[in-house]
């Protein structure tokens, strides 16, 4: 059996040997929803490469202690992927950012394309952010990941194109493109992944990315959905960094 990992704040400089109280929404969760129990196998981490391994010692009401019996530092990924998803209708986008996370994406960036039918704006921001941050990082702990991706605040694409030059290659999924995803290199660094809306990204959009040096790549000869398109490129990616060895 798998042991179950929770989020705890206070993970760096623990030591083997030592316990630690797991409490909060976290601790809550663990004794009241997954219904943890003295003896059993946990994982702790602060989302920032400490994972910790241990034994439940004691449980409460609403915390539990943890007897530590491992302590790993995993260290950053050489290729660190980064999402930026077109905010998309319904929940296609809350879809592809979870199982982008499942798949390892490093970070999230929200977008507001042009052709982008939800609309993020005012007092929706500061929600839309915090709703997809709690997403990612459920979907990370469901996958036992010490390290836990950051949604950033949501870009326009003039914002998108002046942040090319911070990463060491952006690819704009576009099904017209000549060139495969398939077909490059394994690439290291910081890599964006660009998923349009529904309706795709405008040719003022694509050409805007371009001139700012972003490269359009496509996935195959079959359309995707927002919701699954950053998916597929993140797994093709991962798979030529041997992430599925």
């Amino acid at each position: 059996m798998v042991e179950p990992l929770f989020r705890i704040d206070n993970a760096a400089g623990v030591t083997c040997e030592s316990e630690v109280v797991l409490d909060g929404p976290e601790g809550k969760h663990a004794v009241g929803v997954r219904r943890m129990r003295a003896g059993e196998a946990i994982q702790l981490t602060d989302g920032q490469g400490v994972r910790l391994r241990g034994t439940v010692s004691a449980v409460a009401d609403k915390a539990l202690k943890v007897s530590v019996q491992e302590v790993i530092t995993e260290p950053a990924p050489d290729t660190r992927l980064v999402l930026i998803q077109a905010l998309a209708k319904g929940d296609r986008d809350e879809l592809a950012i979870q199982a982008a996370t499942e798949l390892g994406a490093w970070a999230i960036v929200p977008w507001q394309a042009e052709r982008s039918i939800s609309r993020w704006d005012g007092p929706k921001v500061s929600k839309g952010v915090e709703r997809w941050q709690t997403i990612v990082t459920e979907a990370a702990k469901q996958s036992l990941r010490a390290w836990h991706p950051e949604v950033h605040q949501p870009a326009t694409t003039r914002q998108l194109c002046a942040a090319v030059a911070e990463y060491d290659g952006v690819l704009i999924l576009d099904p017209t493109a000549e060139r495969s995803l398939s077909a490059l290199p394994a690439l290291v660094g910081k890599v964006a992944i660009v998923v349009g809306p529904e309706g795709g990204i405008s040719e003022s959009e694509l050409a805007e990315l371009e001139a700012a040096g972003a490269k359009r790549v496509r996935l195959g000869s079959e359309i995707l959905r927002t919701s699954t398109a950053g998916v597929a490129a993140i797994a093709v990616l991962q798979a030529k960094l041997g992430a599925w060895a």
